[in-house]
């Protein structure tokens, strides 16, 4: 049993996961699965050890998770009892690594006599946006100087696993949007003329924290009187009446991110963004119509087409608008599918989106002449018969008081 209090997932939850992953191994011919340690990208690598074992949280914290057909489930990390037992009660069985994770690693593996058997590692192949796999070369190199004989990767089945999500689950991405719509409100309160670029940030971060998410999280943030593409960080310029602030926000329970785009308006909007706002709300809504157990994401695509050209006006400064389907998974990690660029959507051209599959749905419009553009998106989960939002804020551009 947990001696501190997180939120965790229940021993039902735990037992449900662990018998859709041994399934999907029976089927694969997995004798054990390998989630080495990686805690980048705001932890999105580290994710399928997490999904497997409740162990991480932290953004230093590295976790590394061997997962036989049958037997005990082990974790490799740092100061492991004192971490890894007093905080999660799914795995007993915590080893401590002094960072050599391979070490551990191969140590399991060779208790677990699989010396002839098929090992699966996730992450040594190709994920969403890691085309060059997630484990390191020494630990993998350890890894086949240990067991030399054919490995196979797991990183498609298991972001196959994770993009269906429980309903504890879904509940934990709830959880994270509400905290998230709490960081939009001070975002909103906080972003004044005058007011610093990092002190703005600094509110939402701390409204969303304050009431139990994780660090850390992704953002993506910018402000300016033009500002289009988000930066990785927020500066340190002053806020001017009429800047926008654009920004990705997330917050974590337990590791679940989901997320929203909320852009901001300081004092004062240009009228075109209000009536741009109203063919972006038309665009996301017919989205919404089209998503279902069973959609391809060609279809949406073609959806957002439809929607936009419906909206657009024939004649004025917003004749002629186009918009793009912006949507991927959320979860624990970088879940599929990933629909950002020409690139990565065409992978997922004939994706069938499956119930329980939880995104953020975030399409943008823009003018003709590409000088307006407009963002907005909220995470969203397919159910039976649609899907549904799970934020509650209004479909709406912000603006700040003066």
């Amino acid at each position: 049993m947990a001696t501190y209090p997180y939120p965790l997932f229940s021993l039902e939850e735990r037992a449900a996961r662990w018998q859709r992953v041994r399934s999907m191994m029976e089927r694969e011919g997995f004798d054990v699965i390998v989630a080495p340690n990686n805690s980048g990208h705001s932890l999105d690598f580290q994710a399928d050890a997490r999904y497997l074992s409740h162990c991480g949280g932290g953004g230093d914290t590295d976790i590394a998770c061997v997962f036989p057909r049958e037997g005990e489930v082990t974790v490799a990390a740092k100061d492991a009892a004192e971490r890894w037992l007093t905080t999660q009660d799914w795995v007993a069985d915590v080893r401590d690594t002094d960072r050599r994770y391979g070490d551990v690693i191969i140590e399991r593996l060779r208790e677990l006599n699989v010396d002839r058997g098929r090992i699966a590692v996730s992450g040594m192949g190709p994920g969403n946006r890691t085309p060059e796999g997630t484990i390191g070369y020494l630990q993998m190199k350890a890894i086949l100087d240990a067991f030399p004989h054919t490995f196979v990767d797991c990183t498609s089945q298991m972001q196959e696993l994770r993009s269906v999500k429980s309903d504890e689950e879904i509940a934990f991405l709830t959880k994270s949007t509400e905290l998230i719509e709490h960081g939009i409100e001070a975002k909103v309160s906080a972003a004044k003329p005058g007011a610093l670029d990092y002190e703005v940030w600094a509110e939402a971060i701390y409204a969303m924290i304050r009431r139990g998410s994780e660090l850390p999280t992704h953002y993506n943030w910018v402000s300016g009187p033009t500002s289009h593409r988000t930066l990785s960080r927020p500066s340190h310029r002053i806020l001017a009446r009429g800047d926008r602030i654009e920004d990705e926000l997330e917050a974590s329970w337990q590791g679940y991110r989901s997320q929203a785009v909320q852009p901001v308006w300081v004092a004062e909007c240009d009228p075109i963004y209000h009536d741009l706002a109203k063919i972006q709300r038309d665009v996301f809504d017919g989205i919404m119509d089209a998503l279902g157990p069973g959609v391809t994401v060609r279809e949406l695509l073609n959806a957002t087409e439809h929607a936009v050209r419906e909206s657009a006006p024939a004649s004025g400064p917003l004749a002629g608008c186009t918009a793009n389907l912006t949507m991927h998974g959320r979860g624990q990690g970088d879940d599929r599918p990933l629909i950002t660029n020409p690139r990565s959507t065409s992978r997922y051209m004939d994706l069938r989106l499956e119930e329980r599959n939880v995104f953020i749905l975030k399409p943008r419009v823009q003018t003709a002449n590409r000088q307006h553009t407009l963002t907005w998106g909220d995470t969203v989960a397919i159910e039976p018969n649609g899907a549904r939002r799970l934020g509650t804020r209004p479909h709406d551009i912000r603006v700040s008081e003066a």
